[in-house]
């Protein structure tokens, strides 16, 4: 896949096309999604360009082919097609520093993916793909840091939550506008499983997916991730910089866990080892992510000395969810990690020599309860955030659910003396800053194990969504019965869209929050709306009154 390779000389009409499509990204390097395939311009590239998982030598690249009209994602048809890629140190591929070719074929859903090493750290390139003479629109990445290096600073743009039917992805156009990313980091959630016009309802729905049935198969798992990559945003976002992925629940099926989910039916649905079979092999067929222990996406990536990034998979070893017939929330016999996964983040963690310790995982690690809240709030917040409906004021689908693997961790933090442990978290589609309390009880007089930040979603529901109520509203009550009764949570809002920029110096690790004008217009422009930042050593969130420029 990495031998040499002198790519054909594209013809004139490829190369004005290529040229129409990379001039309308200025300045964010990628334009609209790619013109419809016409039956004499196959072989071509519909789906964009993308780049993931960044080495301090290498970085993932990605993209798919479309060799004929009828081989659209899904469909199991279209023939072989050889393809070329390279990447170079400048936009004009004067100075290519690496080639190669690939296949597209069927079996891969005509996906391709580059693993390219022997590059230099902390630096810029730039990538494409060509087939048949097609040149693909030119994508823009980064290398990682060299391991052992002291490396001043990094800076990730962080998203979750993107539900194609309830909005339009702006926040991944302003991040793809920002030019001061080393990547970005997707907590999960990337595409949605749903029927059209399940979620949200029909009345609400601002643009339909496909396939419109639930996905179930492999074939409607393609379809899905396909339709989601024909996004203007999504494709400006993964052009323009590198994306380091997880998944959550909705990339298999609403509240999975290990031998099921909440939105499977077994028989009617075929049974769950075949779903997730078939979620998983999509996933990695169209995602810039590298398959890690048991193909899965627990791994870990350094940025020198400043950071370590251990990235959770919550899905596959799960234990049923509490409330549902398998068990308290306190049961030492049930897991949100899987001992192999947590015995991996407790060793990782111990033996980190970076300066922060950041862990992306898909559900919110800090206890929180909602039982002081009024019952018109906490019955929406129960549906928003997945509560048990008989009254236990708990999120059974967080760590919340898992106490014995949390109290493990944070004990290990504790214990060992781990510090500058910072947790990037989405999810619940609210904006969170918190400090992370071994005893919540207690606290502040009891320790902090670490801090948290979360996100809010691009575009799935929050609480003034499920109300259909104006932001601001009912959850200045919801959101401070929650501060009250959680003294650990600094900040929570509960109503707004957008995405989060991390900064990380050796200093202190700061997450500015961004809101996104209006969800349902492709217009939509962001705005800053607060910041918090963690200082070395201090294990505790504090307010900053402007974000890093």
């Amino acid at each position: 896949m990495t031998r040499r390779f002198i790519p054909p000389a594209p013809t004139r009409r490829t190369v004005v096309k290529a040229a129409a499509v990379t001039a309308a990204a200025a300045p964010a390097l990628v334009g609209a999604a790619s013109p419809a395939l016409a039956d004499d311009e196959a072989p071509t590239f519909l789906h964009g360009v993308a780049s993931g998982d960044p080495l301090p030598d290498g970085v993932l690249l990605w993209t798919r082919v479309t060799p004929t009209a009828e081989a659209v994602p899904g469909s199991r048809t279209g023939p072989d097609v050889a393809v070329g890629w390279e990447i170079a140190e400048d936009r004009a591929f004067a100075r290519t520093v690496a080639r190669g070719t690939a296949t597209a074929t069927a079996t891969s859903d005509h996906t391709v993916k580059a693993d390219v090493r022997g590059l230099r750290p902390a630096t810029t390139y730039h990538f494409r793909f060509t087939a048949g003479g097609t040149v693909s629109p030119v994508g823009r990445t980064r290398t990682a840091p060299a391991p052992d290096s002291a490396a001043p600073g990094i800076r990730f743009g962080v998203v979750s939550c993107a539900n194609w039917e309830a909005g339009y992805f702006s926040a991944y156009r302003h991040l793809a506008g920002r030019a001061d990313l080393d990547a970005v980091l997707h907590l999960g959630d990337y595409i949605y499983e749903y029927a059209g016009g399940a979620y949200p309802e029909a009345k609400y729905t601002v643009r339909r997916h496909a396939p419109e049935h639930e996905i179930v198969s492999l074939a409607d798992y393609r379809t899905r991730h396909g339709t989601y990559k024909t996004d203007a945003d999504l494709q400006a976002l993964h052009a323009a910089h590198p994306v380091i992925a997880i998944w959550d629940d909705h990339e298999f099926a609403n509240d999975a866990w290990s031998g099921g989910a909440e939105n499977h039916t077994p028989g009617a649905e075929g049974e769950w080892a075949a779903r997730v079979a078939a979620a998983k092999q999509a996933y990695f067929e169209w995602m810039p992510v590298r398959a890690s222990t048991e193909g899965t996406v627990y791994r870990r990536l350094r940025f020198g000395r400043l950071a370590d990034l251990h990235l959770l998979d919550l899905r596959s070893f799960r234990s049923r969810q509490a409330g549902v017939g398998s068990g308290e929330v306190d049961d030492p016999e049930r897991t949100m990690t899987g001992r192999a996964q947590l015995d991996w983040l407790k060793a990782g963690l111990a033996g980190s020599d970076a300066q922060w310790k950041l862990v992306g995982t898909s559900v919110m690690i800090s206890p929180v309860a909602f039982g002081s809240l009024p019952a018109h709030l906490l019955s929406p917040l129960a549906e928003l955030l997945g509560l048990p409906k008989g009254g236990l004021a708990v999120n059974t689908d967080q760590w919340d659910g898992y106490t014995d693997d949390r109290r493990e961790l944070l004990d290990h933090l504790t214990r060992r003396s781990v510090r500058n442990t910072v947790f990037l978290t989405g999810d619940i589609h609210m904006a969170w800053a918190n400090d992370v309390p071994v005893k919540a009880a207690t606290y502040p007089l009891s320790a902090s194990a670490g801090t948290e930040f979360v996100v809010t979603s691009v575009t799935s529901d929050n609480l003034d969504d499920m109300l259909h109520v104006a932001p601001g509203t009912v959850s200045v009550v919801a959101s401070a019965a929650v501060r009250a009764t959680n003294r650990h949570v600094k900040w929570v809002d509960m109503d707004h869209h957008g995405y989060g920029v991390l900064d990380v110096t050796p200093e202190r690790a700061q997450m500015d929050y961004y809101t996104v004008s209006d969800r349902t217009r492709a217009d939509a422009t962001t705005a800053w709306a607060r910041s918090y930042r963690t200082r070395t050593g201090t294990q505790r969130v504090e307010r900053v009154h402007q974000p890093v420029r």
